[in-house]
């Protein structure tokens, strides 16, 4: 079984991909995707975010929304928006934010790899997301929110894509209205498909950047399926995912900043006095972007903070060393008291996308007491903790750009 394989994608018809392409399901909350939907009957958030056609306060979990995605679905399709590809194609995708420029291709990506750790992960899943991503795909009888994947860069496979990325006009060139270019090449020649195929054979491991719930409940979809099916012989669409995958030298993390509501029982000056028995504590006039690993901004009572972390007491352990783990183990935990970061409702997060402005304004208007701003995860750090077989702290990477949903759609009929 291949690692990837090309698919007969649903695509926008020609001429409609602007009026359908759309953010992931789940950087929306409801209210943000009605808004966004308004105005734009063919948008894929009917599809992805079909609690938008039904009345306010509708469960979003509750059986007749995902109904009313396969009822959009089906329309879609029926009206001839959007339109299966005739044979198996490889898709190159391009996406463009500001200087950021990266290549990758839309693949169906085998579940059997992904249940045998050759397609790796570093999070955890919590059951109830799963079960959501499962009625999604069953009601639709497709998977419709691809994978984000990493490979490791290979110079010859990196240059294949932007050759044909290059070598002529895109299928679709859309702006979506987050000012993110996003172009789509379909690749039908037989020979650079084999061409792609084998390479990605070729290859160790896929590494999973965001879409862990999406990956897992394509895997639960695929056993349920198998199990049903007495002529099973794992050729079948439901034992491949959608997938989008990018070299990793590509790809671009923006740092996952975190505030906290409370100073746990603490004054501002008590909690300072703290902070520096673990960290070195040196006041800045500005915003503080950590320029380095080990380095933290905070912002406390009106002015900001950086943080600097010993490096003689780093650990060499490839979860325990990373930022995000430094901040929870010696500044979160035994100064604030939060001990569980996934379900403690004293801290948020705060993607980088946002700005260093958006934690300024969390304290100053006193939704938090303090706030913090870490540096990027490193690509490489994810990676080494996924071949560790390990598992990232909650809120470790915020990757940018976020993939469009609806350009390409992976059918299991």
């Amino acid at each position: 079984m291949s690692l990837v394989r090309p698919f007969p994608g649903l695509r926008p018809a020609p001429g409609h991909a602007a009026d359908v392409v759309a953010p992931p399901y789940d950087v929306l909350d409801t209210a943000e995707a009605r808004v966004r939907a308004r105005g734009r009957p063919w948008s894929f958030l009917h599809i992805s975010k079909p609690e938008i056609d039904l009345p306010e306060g509708t469960d979003p979990y509750a059986p007749e929304v995902y109904a009313k995605a396969a009822e959009n679905f089906a329309r879609m399709r029926r009206e001839g928006i959007l339109v299966q590809d005739p044979e198996p194609r490889y898709y190159v995708y391009r996406m463009r934010m500001g200087d950021h420029v990266q290549t990758g291709l839309v693949a169906a990506a085998s579940v059997e790899a992904y249940d045998r750790n050759r397609i790796r992960k570093h999070e955890f899943t919590r059951p109830d997301k799963e079960d959501d991503r499962v009625r999604q795909i069953d009601a639709l009888d497709a998977q419709t929110g691809p994978v984000l994947l990493a490979y490791r860069s290979d110079p010859e496979l990196d240059a294949l894509l932007a050759r044909i990325a290059e070598g002529r006009p895109p299928e679709v060139d859309v702006t979506a209205d987050d000012g993110v270019q996003h172009q789509l090449w379909v690749v039908e020649d037989p020979t650079l498909i084999d061409e792609i195929t084998r390479r990605f054979d070729a290859m160790q491991a896929l590494y999973i950047a965001d879409g862990h719930h999406r990956s897992a409940s394509a895997s639960r979809v695929a056993r349920a399926r198998a199990a049903a099916n007495p002529h099973h012989t794992g050729e079948e669409p439901y034992n491949y995912f959608l997938s989008v995958i990018f070299p990793h030298d590509q790809m671009q993390i923006l740092d996952y900043n975190r505030v906290v509501k409370d100073l746990n029982g603490m004054d501002p000056a008590t909690f300072l006095k703290r902070v520096g028995e673990r960290f070195e504590v040196i006041p800045e006039a500005a915003p503080v972007r950590p320029a380095h690993p080990h380095e933290f901004g905070m912002y406390l009572d009106g002015r900001w903070y950086r943080l600097r972390f010993p490096e003689d007491q780093v650990p060499e352990d490839p979860v325990k060393r990373l930022d995000v783990s430094l901040l929870a183990d010696h500044l979160l935990e035994p100064v604030l008291g939060i001990r569980d970061p996934r379900r403690d409702p004293r801290i948020d997060f705060v993607g980088g996308i946002r700005g260093l402005g958006e934690l300024q304004q969390r304290v100053d208007s006193g939704r938090a007491a303090v706030a913090f701003s870490l540096h990027p995860t490193p690509m490489e750090a994810l990676l080494a903790v996924a071949d560790a077989g390990e598992v990232m702290p909650p809120k470790s990477t915020w990757f940018e750009p976020k993939l469009a949903d609806g350009l390409v759609s992976h059918l299991l009929e």
